[in-house]
């Protein structure tokens, strides 16, 4: 694949730049040692000639004041560039806020897992220097953006990249959900709750449920039932475009949450909307990077094999 190039997705395709001059940061301050990591990455980006931003809560509780210090929405106005340092939370979180700027992110692994921030802390020197030329392979992430509906008002709204997830909360019973496809019903079901996950998803909570690893190029939903009353009650894969409905019909202390961020709770009636966003999260990745080289190391695939 060329430089700048784009991978289709659900969410679209736009060309980027061949090289970035101003590059936002944003940190996990919260992990050991995240000050020394951040102030290092940050100096590393000005020995190459680029502007940088610090993201002001980053800068904050780091203590770092060696840089300026922009809002998250400043750095979606005035970067051409965000670069997350942490795990998937820290890049889940950011990229929300930053995927109606059209803003590309790069992740800088600081965590165990890190199917989106595939950059070893370690790595970034040798890494980054290419990728900030132009040398990168770019691919957008389809979002979700759902709505919590009671008494025909919207209550809750929020847009999620992992997985809107209906659960039962702290109650014991199993809760009742009914369920429509663009305006068509699918069925009633009694469960623990249900996940509606995006290809970036189905590698998260929906794959602990038995739900089917997706490709992130596959333009589709994953609707997956958490501990359903009825076994033949199966993850099925939905088209990106269609309207998923889900209603409370029985249950109490039911919750639904995005990307296990964000939280509202539900009473019987509520409807929960989930339809596709209209952006989608740009992501940088080195080039050669192959989704399928993430999967076998991040889930320890033929272990053991040369």
């Amino acid at each position: 694949m060329n430089p700048s190039s784009t991978v289709a997705t659900a969410g679209g395709k736009t060309d980027l730049p061949k090289r970035f001059h101003h590059v936002g940061i944003v940190g996990k301050f919260q992990t050991a040692g995240s000050h020394e990591d951040i102030f290092n990455l940050a100096t590393f980006l000005v020995s190459l000639g680029i502007d940088v931003s610090l993201e002001r809560e980053t800068a904050l509780n780091t203590g770092i004041t060696d840089f300026s210090t922009i809002d998250v929405d400043v750095i979606g106005e005035q970067c051409d560039l965000a670069v997350v340092v942490g795990g998937d939370g820290t890049l889940l979180g950011v990229g929300r806020r930053l995927a109606k700027h059209g803003v590309p992110m790069i992740g800088v692994n600081q965590g165990r897992v890190g199917f989106i921030t595939d950059i070893a802390l370690t790595d970034y020197r040798e890494v980054l220097p290419p990728m900030l030329s132009g040398a990168y392979e770019h691919e957008v992430r389809g979002m979700m953006q759902a709505q919590v509906w009671r008494d025909n008002h919207c209550v809750f709204e929020a847009s999620a990249l992992n997985d809107v997830v209906v659960n039962r909360g702290s109650t014991t019973g199993m809760i009742e959900l009914r369920i429509e496809v663009n305006g068509h019903f699918v069925a009633n079901q009694r469960s623990d709750g249900l996940i509606i996950a995006s290809p970036t998803g189905s590698t998260a909570y929906a794959m602990s449920v038995g739900g089917p690893i997706v490709h992130p190029s596959v333009a589709g939903w994953v609707v997956a039932p958490i501990a359903p009353h009825t076994l033949s009650n199966r993850p099925i894969v939905l088209p990106f475009e269609c309207e998923v409905s889900v209603e409370l019909v029985r249950g109490l202390e039911a919750n639904v949450n995005f990307d296990m961020q964000s939280l509202t709770s539900l009473i019987k009636g509520d409807r929960i909307k989930v339809c596709a966003a209209e952006q989608g999260l740009r992501l940088l990745h080195p080039q050669g990077w192959s989704y399928f080289d993430t999967l076998r190391k991040k889930l320890h695939w033929n272990e053991g094999n040369p």
